[in-house]
């Protein structure tokens, strides 16, 4: 039975923010790099370098509030929609939006992984990959 590796992805970045780390190391394939492109694009992570040693590795840093005085509240909001068991397809009219737009939702289209914002201008729909707010 295969992985997973976008839940991978998601989980560990999830369990990393509520864990108030600062670093997350991460396999590196196709997939998980685009995905984290689209993540430094849109704002949702500081910064992300490959680093190899046996392995590649991607090494992502998240953003954390400065502010410990309050209760720890996450900044970043996951959630897998399509999986292994169940794919989920939307054409372009039907992408959701996230808290009004707010959000993104990621896509894998026929041009590559793309936002839906990108796949709404193009015209495009796919396979609903994740929402992140």
């Amino acid at each position: 039975m295969g992985r997973d590796t976008i839940a991978d992805i998601i989980t560990s970045i999830r369990n990393a923010d509520m864990d108030r780390k600062r670093v997350v190391r991460m396999a590196s394939t196709n997939i998980t790099e685009n995905i984290v492109k689209i993540l430094l694009q849109e704002g949702f992570i500081e910064n992300a370098r490959k680093h190899q040693e046996k392995k590649k590795n991607l090494v992502l840093t998240l953003r954390h509030r400065r502010n410990r005085k309050r209760p720890y509240r996450t900044i970043l909001n996951l959630k897998r929609i399509s999986r292994p068991g169940l794919r989920i397809y939307s054409n372009y009219q039907r992408i959701p939006r996230i808290l009004g737009g707010m959000g993104i939702v990621i896509l894998s289209t026929s041009r590559g992984i793309m936002t839906d914002r990108e796949a709404r201008l193009e015209r495009i729909g796919g396979e609903i990959l994740c929402y992140i707010w």
